[in-house]
């Protein structure tokens, strides 16, 4: 009875919680769901099921279709660049000192999400595919940096200590003792963030950083469903893509 009377209670809890929220944002709830409503909710719902198939349309989005994969795929090799240069010391191979800083330095290039890097690389470098780019390329960097840091530091030392034995130089013992260890994480780590900036790289494009996501910005603001239906139809293509890609080279380069 008194588990009965416990889940009353929540239940209760949660049904006052909702409705003190509707009464705090002020919604509207009897235009929401009257007759009127639903009817300009399903108008709009049947201009997106229309999607502007013509050629100078489709033409204008494979390009943004190529603007937006080169953005993700420079934007993820910069930021496998950063990720390595920073993992190295991060993974505490170059002393305390030097482990904390680059650990506090991919703390703060992640802590930032990328809507907000896109935001200051407009400011900095101006609209376009460049801001784009190199948001993703901080943000990922410190993500993966991160990633190929705990990597590193999980990765037995014993082929690296051999290959310095036999005589091998530092830089010998991490090409030949350590990195063939963490090389499958490393790809399988590095098309995994692929994959989200294929995604987030449409959407930054509200912020004016160029892509997919710019157009489909356009077209929303001038009610042109349209037109954003066939970029949404593109956004969703183009994921489907890098995703088969992406599962292939996995299956191709990791697990073997």
């Amino acid at each position: 009875m008194s588990g009965l009377l416990r889940g009353l209670a929540w239940l209760l809890v949660v049904v006052i919680a909702v409705v003190t929220s509707f009464a705090y944002l002020e919604m509207d709830t009897g235009g929401l769901f009257s007759a009127r409503g639903a009817g300009q909710m399903l108008d709009y719902a049947r201009d997106f099921l229309s999607p502007d198939l013509s050629a100078s349309h489709l033409a204008a989005v494979g390009q943004g279709a190529l603007e937006t994969l080169a953005m993700s795929a420079i934007g993820t090799l910069l930021a496998v660049l950063i990720g390595l240069l920073v993992a190295l010391p991060a993974a505490g191979r170059f002393g305390r000192i030097s482990q904390s800083l680059a650990r506090l330095l991919l703390n703060a290039l992640r802590a930032v999400p990328e809507l907000v890097w896109g935001a200051l690389m407009v400011l900095a470098a101006g609209l376009g595919p460049n801001a784009g780019t190199l948001a993703l390329a901080l943000h990922t960097g410190g993500v993966l940096g991160r990633l190929f840091a705990e990597a590193l530091e999980n990765t037995p030392s014993a082929p690296a200590e051999a290959v310095r034995l036999a005589g091998g130089g530092r830089i010998a013992a991490f090409a030949y003792g350590t990195l063939p260890g963490v090389w499958p994480q490393l790809v399988a780590y590095t098309l995994y963030r692929w994959e989200n900036n294929i995604r987030m790289a449409s959407v930054l494009g509200f912020v004016g950083a160029g892509g997919l996501g710019q157009m489909l910005y356009f077209s929303l603001s001038l009610f042109q469903q349209a037109q954003a239906a066939t970029v949404i139809l593109a956004m969703l293509l183009l994921v489907l893509g890098v995703d088969t890609l992406s599962a292939w080279a996995r299956q191709r380069w990791v697990s073997n």
